[in-house]
């Protein structure tokens, strides 16, 4: 059994219905927090944080040292991955990560896998899981292979995922052999987070929304049902979440076909659709909008009303629909945590 069976962010993974539900929110270690603003400066780039286990593991427990949330998510990035399989990775501020060289252009088997850069990650995680109180839960991540595989092949990250949309039509074989490739290094690398302490794992599909019916059955479903499998096979105990964000009705299908112990959604998913049409059992974690996290006041009051009303008769996590926003003052996150408690007066 995980080191903290008895925390309820996990025995609502496991199917428990909890009153108030379990909170932790998306980029909840980030920007809009002082104490990683401060270790930024002092630490230098983003990644470097990410590879530095010390600095990590100090960014990743600050959101629960300060606010008591139910778990903690491991500071790092989506495309460690990529990095590790062998695209040199960097951060520029205002830009974004760039990957080099991009696949559009360039065959994967000339790249070198690097697979040392993996290491750090786990010691981050061992790191996180020894100091955390034992009813707090650690959650590994890692993106969906649909997600990574578009900032691979366009070498950075776009509004449409074109490049690996027209890869995935133009020369299908190519793009599955990457989406092979993905798919057996996030196997390696959840397990490994999982080995170090890992409590559960979710998976981050940021892009999903941008396939039509039949390309996400193929490039989102599959890929995903066969780390969940794999996954499965090594670390029968393990929960994973499944985020495929901007899915929309084709929830329904992710649900039932990959296997996952439960379902993130965003604030772009009606709460009465789901309740009708997703599974009674499965649990689901969301999905309050950000903007209403950084609005506060009135909106925020009645957007969590509406979200705890409407999952208070199932395994709910409370969370965002997507990251927090890096302006959102504290006080509305207190505010939050304050009414999901009871405790707002």
């Amino acid at each position: 059994m995980t080191s903290n069976q008895n925390g309820r962010f996990l025995r609502t993974l496991a199917g428990d219905i909890s009153q108030p539900p379990p909170v932790w929110l998306m980029r909840q270690a980030g920007r809009y927090l002082p104490e990683y603003r401060a270790l930024r400066a002092e630490k230098g780039s983003f990644l470097a944080l990410c590879y530095d286990p010390e600095a990590a593991c100090e960014i990743t427990l600050q959101p629960v040292r300060r606010f008591g949330m139910d778990a903690a998510i491991l500071f790092s990035d989506i495309l460690i991955v990529p990095h590790a399989m062998g695209q040199d990775l960097t951060f520029t501020e205002g830009e974004g990560p760039r990957l080099t060289p991009i696949l559009e252009t360039t065959d994967l088997d000339t790249l070198t896998a690097q697979p040392q850069h993996l290491d750090s990650i786990y010691a981050t995680v061992r790191k996180t899981r020894a100091a955390l109180a034992p009813d707090k839960a650690l959650i590994g991540f890692a993106g969906s292979p649909w997600t990574v595989a578009t900032y691979m092949v366009a070498g950075m990250g776009s509004k449409d995922q074109a490049a690996a949309r027209l890869m995935a039509y133009r020369d299908a074989s190519r793009f599955q052999a990457l989406i092979n490739a993905i798919v057996d290094t996030t196997v390696t690398y959840l397990s490994g987070q999982i080995t170090a302490g890992a409590d559960a794992v979710q998976l981050f599909d940021s892009w999903s929304g941008s396939l039509a019916p039949a390309e996400f059955e193929r490039w989102v479903i599959a890929p995903t049902a066969s780390i969940v499998q794999r996954l499965m096979a090594l670390h029968p105990q393990t929960p994973i979440i499944g985020f495929p964000k901007g899915a929309g009705e084709k929830l329904v299908a992710y649900a039932a076909e990959t296997g996952i112990d439960a379902l993130g959604l965003d604030e772009a998913i009606d709460l009465q659709w789901a309740t009708r049409t997703l599974p009674p059992t499965l649990p689901l974690q969301g999905n309050l909008d950000p903007m209403a996290l950084l609005a506060g006041g009135t909106a925020l009051r009645q957007a969590i009303a509406r979200i705890t009303h409407a999952f208070e008769g199932r395994p709910h996590i409370f969370n965002l629909g997507h990251g927090i926003d890096r302006h959102t003052p504290i006080a509305h996150v207190e505010e939050l945590l304050a009414q999901i408690r009871g405790t707002a007066r």
